[in-house]
């Protein structure tokens, strides 16, 4: 950046107005505790100021007094950016969308290793005791047994982890259950509170997901199979984790396409509403509704949509 190109220190234009640097001290970037109040200016003139025009900034910033020169000036520019940055990215994960998604991919670590716990468990058991049936059941069973020796005791605790890890993941899916309506009211109500925080994860943000196109919410999830339609490996897929959806997983195999690309269209929709006006909206739920039942109903005439017959 050049001395007069308009950067992220440019918070004033011109014109005579101020620069982000102006009446603050000289110490005002040092994240010490004497400057702390200072640095947190510094940064917030940073993240929030604008220029309407140009300014030879580090000039004004030596005859302000607040750096002895150009190499001084840049290196608290420097430490100002380097502080406003690590404030929005503190905001952005503190965020609700960010914390759902911390939620949603917790349940799938713990879930995943509560039934490989409660695999080796009830393996382990089974050497030990008789008819132990398998899976988080099977240790449950396993866990509610009184051992006799020290490796029952172990296999017993083994499988006593298993069942906890497995209440955990049924506490975060509740969390999620309670938590997704209020961060997307109308995705939550569409997709299920699971399958929207899901979305919304794959998507990185609900504001990422807010601005995808729909034939791209369609096939989240399914990225290896899309790239394998890429490279001329696979055929285009129609859906990704939208599968897991009532409307489209029930609707008959020549016709889920088109249920997919509905269902797709809408949740765009959704996410849109929720992340850029926040209020239910009705009118896209019975719309969604109404759409349904339209290709559900070409079942009853045996005719498959024309798209579909063609991406068979």
């Amino acid at each position: 950046m050049s001395d007069t190109d308009a950067g992220p220190d440019a918070s004033a234009a011109s014109d005579g107005a101020e620069g982000w640097f102006e009446a603050l001290p000289s110490g005002a970037t040092e994240d010490t505790d004497t400057e702390s109040d200072a640095a947190a200016r510094a940064a917030a003139r940073v993240r929030e100021g604008t220029a309407a025009s140009p300014a030879d900034w580090p000039v004004r910033a030596v005859e302000s007094g607040f750096a002895a020169g150009a190499d001084e000036y840049y290196d608290r520019l420097k430490a100002a950016a380097t502080r406003a940055t690590r404030e929005a990215v503190r905001e952005r994960e503190r965020a609700d969308d960010a914390q759902l998604i911390h939620a949603v991919r917790a349940m799938d670590d713990v879930e995943r290793t509560a039934n490989e716990l409660a695999e080796r468990a009830v393996e382990w058991a089974g050497s030990l005791f008789d008819e132990v049936e398998p899976g988080i059941e099977g240790a449950r069973a396993v866990a509610a047994r009184e051992p006799e020796s020290e490796v029952e005791r172990r296999a017993v605790s083994l499988a006593a982890r298993a069942a906890e890890l497995d209440d955990e993941r049924a506490e975060l899916a509740e969390t999620i259950g309670r938590t997704a309506p209020a961060v997307a009211p109308n995705l939550s109500e569409m997709a299920g509170p699971e399958l929207a925080a899901r979305l919304i994860a794959l998507a990185g943000g609900l504001e990422s997901l807010a601005k995808k196109p729909s034939g791209t919410v369609q096939v989240l999830g399914a990225e290896d199979a899309l790239f394998a339609h890429l490279s001329g490996r696979a055929p285009s897929p129609k859906h990704g984790i939208i599968y897991t959806h009532e409307y489209v997983r029930g609707t008959r195999p020549a016709d889920r396409g088109s249920a997919a690309r509905a269902l797709a269209g809408k949740l765009t929709l959704a996410a849109r509403a929720d992340h850029y006006a926040g209020e239910r909206r009705s009118q896209l739920h019975a719309d969604l509704r109404e759409r349904m039942a339209t290709i559900r109903a070409r079942a009853d005439t045996d005719e498959p949509d024309a798209a579909e017959a063609e991406d068979e």
